[in-house]
């Protein structure tokens, strides 16, 4: 199977893609990786949307997307694009485009690219099974085709360009029948279009693959290139982005998850980060994931290339910084031991809860927290009432807690396991109730180990043939893999494959540390560095330590820790491999929004967050729901002012309930379906 998808492992290399011209502004090619972000306002409000854009521009957005969902708003692009160019701003305007192919061809000769959905554009989503036969499925291909001809040509002749943008929730019935709700169905689902386009002898095109659910997103943009490269179509552009990301912390970590992942990758030429907020607020985001990226390639470590028939001593050579030379890495992708198209859990054994089926454990360091006491547990998730003198459970609590040097004095609430450095755990009599993690030095030489569990510290180059061979021997111990390359999530995955091809199936905690950042770059940078190994079902746990940040008091370690531990959870959930609180599929509004999505998210949040696990879409208009909140349990969606349908997964339930009334009804409809669970009040009363 051809696994080849970017330009490297292991190696940082942006993918050399086409040059698409868009105004003044090309993107692809040599050219930086591009900011964008979408208008909110309505498109017939001519100076809001103008006003608007101005901001979107100062905030760092190089291209401004304008929603036209019919023809009065394709003409009113022009009005828009008139006072822009009057005010001084230059900015290229994307047009997009649902259903409406009339619309798309009179905005293609005012804008410079419109973008079409292949789910919706001249296609039709109703929810229903058909069945095809070749030639059946095939005129309907070419009636598609022909209705997408006239605005290929458009864009041809006034040079304007186009993405062809798949949607994960907006497959059309026909792709649903034949390829299934998969990654592929959505490949194919451009690829129909992108044919045309070259037949057409039109290549200012951009492509792109968003979905809400990160595993399918990273799954169908690196199916995506490896089957235009298979089938010798260009190398065009993409368009990075997660639809539905949602807001503040959990939009944040969503979007880095997905995205992050693949610019690891090399991959991307142009990004959108979708929040559930004002769309000055996106590109600053979307910069700082990119930014990282800038000098990537110059502050790298060389990592080890996979080989064919891989040996500790070749191993060794290569990652050699004096013997390494770059112009031996080949494509690597090939030699990969996973599937980077679907995803498989990596099988590990399984050590007291790590491992085998468990969930992805957290692990909260507290070895620099002074004095520790009960309510300090707090920030390892575990919430302590002093009224009750008893922990409270909750679902973001920490599975285990790093002492370090100094046990904690008092009785841990039951799970919450604690992990002592070695020659605390041999001082302190090696208690069964704390598990030691070790060194190298210490694992190599260890006389005394715990019978059931013991952590290990190890990086890509401390892998070697013995440790490999005393660790295979070893059914009590827990790899906890660290890196200081900035290259950091692909020399820990060139780890993860050593021990894949090695034999070895010790359970692996993903360990990151990063020096004092905002909170926004360390969300961003923790979630790309941990959340793509998930993707790629790499990892048993996360722990994000902190011995490269500087001291602090009591408090703001405390404010610090409960951050990380909120940081791991988030993590985990974006990455789709352990649930453990409430999901907000929310769009990120536009001009078509039909209520107002900050506020309504907000009020439903504060209602329903309690509920570990479920996952609420939130659409502004028909567009954007049910179809974009595919893998949903409940959606609420607009469809007129001020009214809202409650829907079932994809079935609409109430088509037409008062705004007031809504969020009642919609937990009225989760009572109903047995998913309803009365919030539990965590304060203490106040006595007296």
């Amino acid at each position: 199977m051809n696994k080849i998808y970017c330009p490297s492992l292991t190696e940082y290399q942006r993918r050399l893609s086409r040059e698409v011209q868009l105004g003044d502004l090309p993107m692809g090619g040599l050219n930086p990786i591009r900011v964008q972000s979408m208008t909110t306002v309505d498109t017939m409000d001519t100076l809001g949307s103008v006003e608007q854009t101005l901001r979107m521009v100062e905030a760092g957005c190089e291209y401004v997307r304008i929603t036209a969902p019919s023809v009065k708003e394709a003409q009113n692009l022009l009005e828009i694009k008139k006072e822009l160019r009057k005010r001084g701003c230059s900015v290229p305007l994307i047009a997009d485009i649902h259903f409406t192919p009339n619309a798309a061809e009179l905005a293609a000769r005012i804008v410079e690219k419109v973008r079409v959905n292949p789910g919706n554009y001249a296609d039709k989503k109703k929810f229903d099974v058909i069945e095809y036969t070749d030639a059946t499925y095939a005129a309907e291909v070419e009636r598609i085709r022909e209705r997408f001809r006239p605005l290929v040509q458009i864009c041809k002749q006034y040079g304007t360009a186009m993405r062809i943008g798949t949607n994960h929730g907006s497959l059309s019935d026909r792709i649903l029948s034949r390829y299934g709700d998969t990654p592929l169905g959505m490949v194919e689902s451009a690829l129909e279009f992108l044919r045309l386009c070259e037949e057409e002898n039109y290549y200012n095109v951009v492509l792109s693959m968003k979905a809400s659910n990160t595993q399918v997103m990273v799954q169908a943009y690196r199916l995506l290139v490896q089957k235009l490269d298979e089938e010798g179509l260009q190398p065009y552009p993409l368009h990075l982005g997660v639809t539905e990301a949602g807001e503040a912390e959990d939009g944040r970590i969503k979007s880095a998850v997905g995205i992050g992942t693949l610019l690891e990758d090399g991959l991307g030429d142009t990004v959108r980060v979708s929040l559930t907020e004002a769309p000055e607020a996106e590109a600053p985001v979307a910069r700082a994931l990119i930014d990282r990226y800038t000098h990537r390639a110059q502050q790298a470590k060389p990592i080890a290339p996979l080989t064919a028939d891989f040996t500790a001593s070749a191993a060794e050579a290569v990652s050699d910084a004096h013997a390494f030379k770059p112009e031996l890495i080949t494509n690597d992708a090939n030699l990969s031991p996973i599937d980077p198209f679907q995803y498989h859990r990596r099988p590990t054994c399984e050590v007291l809860n790590l491992g085998g089926q468990n969930v992805p454990r957290v692990l909260v360091d507290l070895s620099r927290l002074p004095g520790l006491e009960y309510a300090d547990l707090r920030a390892a998730g575990h919430l302590y009432s002093a009224f009750l003198d008893k922990f409270q459970m909750n679902d973001l609590g920490a599975d285990y807690v790093y002492s370090g040097q100094r046990p904690i004095p008092f009785m841990l609430p039951n799970g919450l396991k604690e992990v002592v450095d070695y020659a605390a755990w041999l001082d302190g009599g090696q208690r069964p109730e704390h598990y030691p993690v070790l060194t190298q030095a210490e694992y190599a030489t260890a006389t005394a180990r715990h019978p059931e569990l013991n952590f290990v510290f190890h990086n890509l180059d401390s892998l070697t043939a013995p440790t490999l061979e005393q660790l295979r021997d070893d059914a009590t111990a827990v790899i906890i893999l660290y890196t200081d390359n900035a290259h950091a999530m692909p020399e820990i995955r060139r780890a993860f494959f050593r021990l894949i091809q090695s034999g070895l199936t010790n359970p692996v905690i993903i360990n990151r540390q990063y020096p004092a950042l905002t909170l926004e770059q360390t969300q961003l940078y923790a979630a790309t560095d941990v959340g793509g190994l998930l993707l790629d079902g790499l990892g048993d746990g996360v722990v994000l330590s902190t011995e490269l940040l500087p001291e602090r008091p009591k408090t703001e370690w405390l404010q610090t820790l409960d951050q990380l531990n909120h940081l791991s959870f988030g993590i985990l959930q974006a990455a789709r491999t352990r649930m453990s609180k409430t999901e907000y599929i929310s769009c990120p509004s536009c001009g078509r929004t039909l209520f107002d999505l900050q506020e309504t998210t907000a009020m439903i949040r504060k209602r329903t967050d309690h509920l570990k696990g479920v996952k609420i879409g939130i659409m502004g208009c028909i567009v954007n729901g049910p179809g974009e909140m595919a893998d949903a349990d409940y959606g609420y969606v607009g469809v007129g002012k001020g009214k809202i349908a409650l829907y079932r997964g994809q079935e609409v339930i109430k088509k037409s309930v008062p705004e007031e009334q809504a969020v009642d009804q919609l937990i009225d409809l989760m009572r109903e379906d047995g998913k309803w669970i009365e919030p539990v009040r965590l304060e203490e009363p106040v006595v007296g």
